[in-house]
């Protein structure tokens, strides 16, 4: 079996929905395949849920500027279909006198990057809001947010469906092939699509799919990085109203706490290799989480945690180099019109997706006419 179709988009987490749903809107015939029973079952559903404000990356960079735009377009389109999230804000604290330096950076970089509303607050201001924390002071961020990414999923879907857009589940891209017109897309099974546009938002398997699509440079494929990280459940009724977060580690935030929309806490993640996508919970590492919640949160003790669950972020590398930046490669990069690959889209995804359905839009444009 063969169809003709303007766009295929692989890889139905958040992102990938996000894609999905703005290509349709815009007038495009799309199918968005995933090769899972449904959707966002990987990075999308094993994260933090956090709406991030824009404030730990580089200025100039794909994850600042579309952290920044998408946090804007996620709170309206929220707002907008009623999907609940709160605006509670943020403390990123300093439990060293030195770590000061590092928050009045992190103000620096957030202004270079849009985000204009961050502030200090002293060590009495820390216990007046959040008296269980112990800091020297901490760099308020009241933009930040939660989600319930599953809810917002839904609702991209549901979009997606409504404007005429097909969900195939269980659907895997065996390869691909450029042409003249596009892309011809193989589905395990036999189906083949002929698609203008072809949309790599397979996430953790980004760089496995691209290196099956013939005529894309391979120096061009980024080798896929998994970092894992684990999340504990507090078994008792949280004392904060706060997300609260340590300074940061490399290649991390630092074993932070976020709250759900009840109000429970959780703490996490850390950040370990891996090779191969394993979920399984490795509970050997409590008592390293409970030194590290220490420096922030004296009364934490190894009983209070939970394990809760883990969750894989998609990084990558070149040349045996981690890459922290967000990678689309379009037409500009590899030559090949309508192809579109998402590569090493970690956090901010969630808080990214619909800017960079937005940008992909714009792209595809670009590279089509």
């Amino acid at each position: 079996m063969s169809a003709d179709i303007d766009a295929l988009v692989v890889g139905a987490g958040v992102v990938g929905l996000a894609v999905a749903r703005a290509l349709q809107s815009s007038g495009r015939e799309t199918v968005l395949i995933d090769a899972e029973p449904t959707f966002g079952t990987h990075t999308s559903s094993r994260n933090s849920e956090v709406i991030h404000a824009g404030i730990y990356y580089e200025a100039d960079t794909a994850k600042a500027r579309l952290c920044v735009r998408g946090k804007h377009l996620l709170y309206d389109y929220c707002s907008a279909r009623n999907i609940p999230h709160s605006r509670l804000g943020k403390l990123i604290v300093a439990t060293e006198a030195v770590e000061e330096q590092v928050l009045e950076g992190y103000r620096l970089r957030a202004l270079a990057n849009g985000v204009d509303d961050l502030y200090f607050v002293s060590r009495q201001g820390i216990r007046e809001m959040e008296p269980d924390i112990s800091a020297f002071a901490a760099l308020m961020s009241p933009s930040t947010g939660i989600i319930d990414s599953h809810a917002f999923m839904l609702a991209l879907l549901g979009d997606f469906e409504a404007a005429g857009g097909i969900f195939a589940r269980k659907c895997r891209l065996d390869r691909a092939m450029a042409d003249q017109d596009g892309c011809v897309a193989e589905i395990e099974g036999g189906q083949r699509f002929q698609t203008k546009l072809l949309i790599n938002a397979a996430g953790l398997e980004a760089p496995a799919l691209a290196a099956r699509i013939e005529g894309l440079p391979s120096e061009l494929v980024p080798a896929r990085r998994f970092a894992i990280g684990h999340y504990y459940s507090l078994s008792r009724r949280s004392p904060f109203r706060h997300l609260i977060y340590p300074v940061a580690v490399p290649g991390a935030l630092g074993i932070h706490v976020t709250l759900d929309l009840s109000g429970a806490a959780r703490f996490g993640p850390d950040i370990r290799w891996i090779d191969t996508i394993d979920y399984r919970f490795d509970d050997s590492r409590r008592e390293e989480f409970v030194a590290a919640i220490k420096r922030y949160y004296p009364s934490i003790n190894a009983q209070d945690l939970t394990p809760a669950y883990t969750g894989i972020r998609p990084k990558i590398s070149i040349d045996g180099k981690v890459i922290s930046d967000f990678d689309i490669q379009s037409f500009d990069h590899h030559g090949i019109p309508g192809l579109i690959n998402l590569f090493g889209i970690e956090s901010p995804g969630l808080t990214s997706s619909m800017a960079i359905a937005e940008e992909i839009v714009a792209v595809s444009e670009a590279s089509l006419t």
